[in-house]
């Protein structure tokens, strides 16, 4: 039987897309580099394509104050 696999299209939730058991690729190994090596970031990603994702993975990544 083929596995079905589920993708998180417009998930936009950290927390929402790890409890759904959907495809995740883990890149928080780069969340260092991106937030020490600029004092810019401008994220040019095509409609759909994570950037409201990136950033809640950011907010729930670091401890808050």
């Amino acid at each position: 039987m083929i596995q079905r696999v589920k993708y998180p299209v417009g998930q936009q939730s950290f927390p929402k897309l790890r409890k759904s058991g959907c495809v995740y690729v883990d890149k928080t190994q780069y969340i260092p580099e991106l937030l020490w090596t600029s004092s810019f970031i401008f994220l040019s990603r095509p409609r759909r394509f994570g950037k409201s994702l990136l950033l809640s993975t950011l907010y729930y990544s670091y401890p808050r104050a």
